[in-house]
């Protein structure tokens, strides 16, 4: 399957880059590479009714609330646990909380290496407890998050929705080997990020890779999305059938075409689709 047509000049850009490979750059220079790449690829993204900042259960949070606003989601940004802010999904959880008609509190969550493991997984449970969340919803980095605390707080959630999550700290699935080094994200790169996550924790323990826990069952329904071109397709992929054999109704949306990322660059219409897709099947669980 070819790349869709907006993301290969994204990939064309990228590799006419010069500079160090994107594992070697400094954690302050990526931060700010991230943030850049997050203004020129998502947008403003649509208007909400209301939004506002402000804190939950000690976390500092975005509250986007459509009107007529039924349930709500507590998102989980991506960026290896090492990069992004509230800023970097600003356009996509503006996007989802209109598709599902809900509300999305985006949980800035402590970030590696300055706050390893588990940091940024105890404010991503403190939050979620705070908001009285029916959803929890994360992307890459974030739907580690997410999965793992779908599975502390499971009498609470309704649903865990799983944007190309990173289950497996294993970095050893065949679609590493089909896509590394040329569809952006690179096994290098979550090395490293795994490296600066984990801060020598343990790396095979359930609340660290979400595939290693020994029981799935009892778990929210999963909507579950990968991207065709993207080393992590294959451990999500493994694990939404984990989830089906632990009893688990779960939804695979492979996404054809895309790469990571796409989810929060929602200039592009397969990403504007995508987050259509995955509200209706939100909406769907709440009411």
């Amino acid at each position: 399957m070819s790349l869709d047509a907006e993301l290969q000049p994204i990939l064309d850009a990228w590799a006419a880059e010069d500079g160090p490979p994107a594992h070697e750059v400094p954690v302050e220079q990526a931060r700010a590479a991230h943030l850049a790449e997050t203004e020129h690829l998502a947008g403003q993204g649509p208007a909400v009714a209301h939004v506002e900042d402000a804190t939950a259960g000690g976390v500092d949070v975005r509250i986007y609330a459509p009107e007529g606003a039924r349930g709500t989601i507590a998102y989980l940004h991506g960026g290896g646990w090492v990069l992004g802010n509230l800023e970097s999904v600003d356009a996509v959880c503006r996007a989802l909380a209109n598709e599902a008609g809900a509300r999305v509190v985006s949980i800035d969550y402590r970030l590696a290496p300055e706050h390893p493991f588990p940091a940024g997984l105890e404010d991503a449970l403190d939050a979620t407890r705070a908001v009285e969340a029916d959803v929890i919803a994360g992307d890459s980095a974030g739907g580690n998050l997410a999965a793992v605390v779908a599975r502390h707080l499971t009498e609470q959630l309704r649903m865990q929705l799983l944007i190309y999550p990173a289950i497996d700290a294993g970095i050893d699935t065949p679609s590493y080997r089909e896509f590394d080094g040329r569809f952006g994200l690179t096994a290098a790169s979550m090395r490293r990020f795994w490296h600066l996550y984990l801060n020598g924790a343990e790396r095979h323990g359930p609340d660290a890779s979400p595939s290693c826990a020994e029981d799935l069952s009892g778990l929210p329904a999963a909507y579950i999305l990968t991207a065709g071109h993207d080393v992590l397709r294959d451990e999500a992929e493994a694990y939404a059938a984990a989830l089906e054999r632990a009893g688990v109704p779960v939804t695979l949306n492979r996404v054809e075409g895309a790469i990571h990322g796409f989810w929060r660059w929602q200039t592009k219409a397969i990403a504007r689709a995508a987050v259509r897709d995955a509200g209706a099947a939100v909406r769907a669980v709440l009411g």
